[in-house]
């Protein structure tokens, strides 16, 4: 219990927390005045249970008010450290202050009006900027929907319809979205896809390369994985037959999974070589996250098609579909679109964010934040056992909770650490297709104590179970 809750409860009132706006203007301190959730978090939740359906999950059941820099502030005034950004939304930060100001003066010009029917510029400056910041130096085109789930559905519809093919290739731990197709690509099946079948047709699984969990060593990993999954497209589909391959550069909801270096590369190798579009799912690495603006950087792939979405517009609904001019081209006219897609809110903050990124130098911040924290979480994996692996890059990394002297998952440890993380004001989350990895994803705006000062809930938690 913190000081401050225990006097006003000693004095008998009731905590009335200071009244302020969202962003970095927020006090950026952790402040605990109730237990977690409290009153009129459990209240709302309460309410939750019967306007909601319960296929709704929730990970923290405090309501927020308020968030910016690396807090988010609930309904009871209880102020906690944020490791989640929305997962991996708000990446410069909850209420920036480029979003906002170029979002509350767009909603006062007009709030919508259909690209398909009345263009706009914002919508044209938001493909033209993706267009120049994605790897590689060919000409490109973008275009813009709602959601992560549906720029990988839609990239597919491109990749069939240039390629004349069907078939795509998908990969184990991978997560993709919840629509049909990207379910059907999602390797999970609790919760993602439990009695939700039948699949879409023509999705191929090919091993991963998981270092962690290679059976003869990470050494090995990456030649023995990639061979492995092209011996198994020739022989099982046929490389004629493959629109194509669809892979995350670090694997999300998988657990964080990077490749071993060398997989991707082989990959996109045997891709080029067969007319095979090579799509990136850059929706939680991109924008800045790992370190890089897209984690493809970091062995110099150069996707066919990369997909963005989550940190694109620090918070509101946005996802592209950024790719070779040739494949999105060859789209007929009415083929691609959605009347959502690319409102002009929405455009707005990301032109922020981009701005944002650029003159914060948040690419630098990332690996600020990795140099931060993998030194303390590999500090704590020397001390116990049952933290199996440290992996990740910038502020995308993960920790693998595993029982002691073995490989073997565990899951209700990792579910413990969770519970009391979440006790002590600590915002995290869980990943993994075994749900034993711990998921940190800090926004890019949160300072160094905060972060510090989370590891060290994370590492009591980690020492009390």
């Amino acid at each position: 219990m913190s000081i401050e809750r225990d006097v006003h409860e000693q004095q008998g009132a009731a905590f009335s927390p200071p009244i302020t706006r969202g962003g970095p203007t927020l006090p950026q301190e952790r402040r605990l005045v109730t237990e977690i959730p409290g009153p009129k978090s459990r209240e709302m939740f309460a309410r939750k249970r019967s306007a909601v359906p319960q296929g709704i999950g929730t990970t923290l059941p405090v309501f927020v008010t308020h968030a910016g820099g690396g807090v988010v502030v609930d309904a009871d005034g209880n102020s906690l450290i944020d490791f989640g950004s929305g997962i991996a939304v708000t990446t410069v930060g909850n209420a920036a202050p480029r979003v906002v100001e170029r979002v509350q003066k767009q909603v006062a010009d007009f709030t919508h009006t259909c690209f398909m029917v009345t263009p706009y510029e914002s919508y044209l400056e938001v493909c033209e900027k993706l267009n120049a910041i994605t790897p590689g130096d060919h000409e490109k085109r973008s275009f813009l929907v709602n959601s992560g789930a549906e720029a990988v559905e839609n990239a597919v519809k491109v990749a069939r319809h240039a390629t004349g093919r069907q078939a795509v290739v998908a990969f184990d731990h991978g997560y993709h979205g919840r629509t049909l197709l990207t379910m059907t690509l999602t390797a999970k099946n609790m919760p993602y896809k439990h009695r939700f079948g039948p699949y879409a047709p023509e999705v191929y699984r090919m091993p991963m390369a998981y270092p962690f969990r290679w059976p003869t060593g990470p050494e090995n990993c990456a030649e023995e994985a990639a061979a492995q999954a092209i011996d198994a497209i020739n022989k099982q589909i046929g490389a004629e037959n493959v629109a194509a391959i669809v892979i995350e550069p670090i694997q999300g909801e998988g657990g964080f999974i990077e490749p071993a270096r060398g997989f991707l590369p082989a990959l996109l190798e045997y891709a080029r070589a067969n007319g095979i579009v090579f799509i990136a799912d850059e929706v939680q690495t991109g924008f800045a996250r790992t370190g890089h603006l897209f984690a493809c950087e970091d062995e110099g792939i150069v996707p066919d098609i990369i997909c963005t979405a989550k940190g694109i517009a620090g918070g509101l609904p946005l996802a592209a579909v950024t790719g070779r001019a040739e494949l999105l081209d060859a789209v007929h006219v009415g083929g691609l679109g959605g009347t959502y897609g690319g409102n002009p809110l929405a455009c707005e903050a990301a032109l922020a964010v981009l701005e944002t990124i650029e003159a914060d130098g948040l690419v630098e911040r990332a690996r600020q934040v990795e140099a931060l924290m993998l030194p303390r979480l590999r500090a704590l994996a020397e001390r116990f056992d049952s933290i199996g692996d440290v992996r990740g890059r910038g502020a995308m990394i993960a920790i693998e909770l595993v029982v002691p002297g073995s490989k073997e998952p565990d899951a209700a440890v990792t579910g413990e650490i969770v519970k009391r993380c979440h006790a002590e004001g600590l915002v995290v989350l869980t990943a993994g297709t075994f749900g034993n990895v711990l998921r940190f994803l800090p926004p890019l705006s949160i300072s160094d104590a905060l972060l510090e000062e989370g590891l060290s809930i994370l590492e009591k938690a980690i020492s009390s179970v």
